[in-house]
């Protein structure tokens, strides 16, 4: 027969052996809390500026990008790369937060052209065309010249990819002293 005490007990053939531990691990390690970054440290703060005369709180954040902005208007070539990087991610995050168009709207199109050329103006990447400016109708979208700095740049970029006659023609068209930019030898389409 059993004793009671038995009842208590698991089966003797799942039970540790004698001197074996239950817990052959041991506990776990606290982790120790990470310690946070100077960045996060820094980040946090607010920090005061006068514009105008008027004190203004401002986050270390805000202060960074309105100093970025300062660069990219003085002429600041990676100060302009990082402007246009968040205008692009402010208009992406526009457009997530956007209600999804209704079946009408999705054949029509919304988006104001003229925030992109204010940018690029601002910027300095582009210039208004004189050509165009004159015989303009009211109301009617102004044309822009890019620089040529920025029509450099961006066939430096094209790494080694060839340009049509067509598309070669159509870039000095749309760029500021056409003449004194290198121009890559076209190749037919």
């Amino acid at each position: 027969m059993s004793n009671a005490a038995d009842h208590d007990k698991p089966p003797a053939s799942t039970r540790f052996r004698k001197g074996q531990s239950g817990n052959p691990r041991g506990r776990p390690r606290k982790k120790p809390n990470p310690r946070p970054s100077a960045f996060d440290v820094v980040i946090d703060r607010t920090l005061t500026l006068v514009q105008g005369g008027v004190p203004r709180e401002v986050t270390v954040d805000e202060a960074l990008q309105h100093k970025t902005y300062q660069d990219a208007i003085a002429g600041n070539r990676a100060a302009r790369r990082e402007v246009l990087k968040m205008i692009a991610k402010r208009e992406k995050a526009i457009t997530e937060k956007a209600p999804p168009p209704s079946p009408i709207e999705v054949h029509m199109e919304y988006e104001d052209p003229r925030n992109a050329d204010e940018a690029l103006l601002i910027l300095g990447i582009a210039r208004h065309d004189p050509r165009w400016t004159e015989s303009a109708a009211p109301g009617e979208r102004e044309r822009l010249l890019l620089e040529p700095w920025a029509v450099k740049a961006a066939l430096g970029r094209r790494a080694g990819s060839k340009l049509t006659k067509h598309e070669l023609d159509e870039a000095r068209r749309c760029a500021h002293d056409a003449g004194t930019i290198r121009w890559p030898e076209a190749v037919e389409p």
